[in-house]
């Protein structure tokens, strides 16, 4: 069962929300009765058993990529295979700074009379290896495959 990275602050914000929710349809719900639906909802056995998974320490989100590893996909609409130099999760986010060395240099320009080649870039993604920074033509700059 993978919970993303719901906390049981989340989990229990859930459960008054349902509570509200029933108790404004008619149907009124004890707060333990909307915990249990709410641990149900995500799969879990009981409530016990949900709150002791949000509770782990290893219940976050993987990062899309860690240092040295050799990554594929796209950037500028470009694709590429390098490796990664640096990445560090952004404070408060779900974002990531990451430094990638491409094998081969990407031109980056889209002009056939002009070219620029890059060789390293650095850029931000968020967890599923997606910039939220785009081109002009909507395209995120970098893309990385999964």
């Amino acid at each position: 069962m993978s919970m993303a990275h719901l906390t049981i602050d989340d989990l229990k914000s859930q459960a008054r929300r349902l509570r509200e929710a029933m108790s404004a349809a008619g149907t009124p719900l004890t707060h333990s009765a909307a915990l249990e639906l709410v641990a149900k909802s995500h799969g879990a056995r009981d409530w016990n058993t949900l709150s002791a998974i949000a509770a782990r320490t290893d219940n976050v989100p993987a990062p899309p990529a860690t240092v040295g590893a050799v990554v594929t996909g796209e950037y500028l609409g470009q694709r590429f295979r390098a490796k990664v130099l640096a990445m560090r999760k952004l404070s408060n986010s779900d974002y990531h700074a990451i430094t990638l060395h491409f094998d081969e240099p990407v031109d980056i320009v889209t002009f056939d009379s002009f070219s620029a080649f890059r060789q390293r870039v650095s850029g931000t993604i968020d967890g599923r290896g997606v910039s939220p920074q785009r081109t002009s033509n909507g395209r995120p700059h970098i893309v990385l495959d999964a």
